[in-house]
């Protein structure tokens, strides 16, 4: 991905779309059409991201594709949208919350399937500083973008960490319990972890 990294300008109009998104729904407003023609190229092209948004060091949503499916700018601008209204972690963002937001967004590269031999090398095989993993199940996906590392930076217990997540989304979308074990990452005949290059 770094030979194909976005430019400045690029990341900003980026940011822009994603504030003016924020803006109009935490003030219930639909959001603004944007003229893809008028766009760069990369971002008329289609792309997947996450908008991460936090408020005073602190995280206030996150939502995200891991596929793309649609242009860029198009994909950032509904995902700063729902980060900022559809995150079940936290209430709606609120207007007088939206200046004080900073707006990470965090591009991510086609993904690929982890090949590894045991646990130990799954461990090493996404050690920080080398991408990051999701813990997959039918449609059910769990995600941890790299900032995660700071908080998390022992592989064991990020992979942990990760299908705990992945086992309340299969809970929240099913309504039934699951059953997934933190240690599932371990057990090589389900191993479904996919990893991805990214640019914020």
């Amino acid at each position: 991905m770094k030979a194909d990294r976005l430019t400045v300008g690029e990341r900003q109009l980026l940011l822009r779309i994603a504030r003016e998104a924020i803006t109009c729904i935490a003030a219930g407003q639909k959001l603004l059409k944007l003229e893809l023609s008028n766009m760069p190229v990369r971002l008329q092209e289609q792309g997947a991201a996450f908008v991460t948004l936090t408020l005073n060091d602190l995280l206030r949503g996150c939502i995200g594709a891991l596929q793309a499916s649609q242009p860029l700018a198009l994909d950032v601008q509904e995902h700063a949208a729902a980060a900022a209204s559809e995150d079940y972690r936290f209430p709606p963002v609120q207007s007088e919350e939206v200046d004080q937001l900073v707006i990470e967004i965090s591009r991510l590269s086609p993904s690929r399937e982890l090949a590894y031999t045991d646990a130990d090398d799954l461990a090493e095989e996404i050690a920080p500083g080398r991408g990051w993993g999701g813990a997959a199940r039918g449609f059910q996906r769990a995600t941890f973008l790299p900032q995660v590392w700071a908080n998390i930076p022992d592989p064991v217990d990020f992979l942990t960490q990760l299908c705990h997540k992945w086992a309340h989304l299969v809970t929240f979308g099913s309504g039934n319990t699951c059953r997934c074990r933190p240690t599932r990452w371990k057990n090589l005949k389900n191993r479904c972890m996919e990893r991805y290059e990214y640019e914020c």
